[in-house]
């Protein structure tokens, strides 16, 4: 498969996948959700790969969201489709046997924010900036957020970021439990390898083990993410949706009608 929109380096044990799209804030794209899923599965049979480092190029973003020009004329079907498919990726990367890694250097929004979950680990830098802000564009959360965002940091706050669209920074995140530590810019990386490799001295087969029955915990929770998938896609039948997309790629505020 041809690797437009992500650079893959291997270096003493880790797989480290850079999300290359900086003039477009590194938004992701629907090719760039395929290539993901495709360098994840990869990872998961090649003996080289001991752990997996995700983060976003440039220093302002990790991945800044979803790319919302690929909403425009959405059908509910397509739009099915599209939560599916990051959905699967994302499960992919919180199900990989070798650990996975998120490096935050910056707005881990949407789409971003929910990469970042699917992670086993997230280290943030301190101008990091989280959130789930799809209200905004009249839509929800399409890729697992509503799911994870409450495993990590309850449902009292998880209801107020969903239903207010605001952000947080990489020091709320820190207090509420979403990332594992949060360090200066330029100590992102040494900080984020020195953690996985605490974690691939020891046995794969039992880092595996341990993956597999943390995330079992939570897999009675499966129904959410589906339910979160209808939703998804009901909410590109609305003129809500058609006008929040249209509002935020022209720059304005979206006026709401409730239909």
């Amino acid at each position: 498969m041809e690797i437009k929109n992500i650079i893959a380096e291997k270096e003493n044990g880790i797989l480290k996948l850079t999300i290359s799209r900086e003039q477009y804030h590194n938004a992701l794209n629907k090719q760039t959700v395929i290539e993901l899923q495709y360098l994840i599965g990869a990872a998961q049979t090649d003996a080289q790969v001991k752990a997996i480092l995700i983060t976003g190029s440039g220093r302002k973003s990790f991945v800044s969201g979803a790319d919302i020009k690929e909403f425009i004329g959405l059908s509910e079907t397509d739009a099915r489709h599209l939560s599916m498919l990051g959905q699967n990726t994302f499960k992919q990367i919180e199900n990989s046997a070798k650990p996975t890694l998120a490096a935050v250097n910056g707005f881990a929004l949407g789409g971003g924010c929910e990469l970042a979950m699917a992670c086993h680990l997230r280290i943030a830098s301190s101008n990091a900036i989280f959130g789930q802000p799809e209200v905004k564009l009249g839509i929800i959360a399409g890729y697992g957020g509503t799911q994870r965002l409450i495993q990590y940091i309850g449902k009292t706050k998880a209801t107020e970021l969903h239903l207010t669209g605001k952000n947080i920074s990489a020091d709320d995140a820190l207090k509420f439990g979403l990332v594992n530590y949060v360090v200066e810019p330029d100590q992102l990386m040494n900080a984020s390898k020195a953690l996985l490799n605490e974690i691939i001295i020891h046995s794969p087969k039992t880092i595996e083990a341990v993956i597999k029955s943390l995330n079992y915990y939570f897999d009675q929770h499966n129904a959410g993410f589906e339910n979160e998938i209808e939703e998804f896609g009901k909410c590109f039948l609305t003129n809500d949706t058609k006008e929040g997309i249209q509002a935020f790629l022209e720059k304005r505020t979206p006026h709401f009608t409730g239909f």
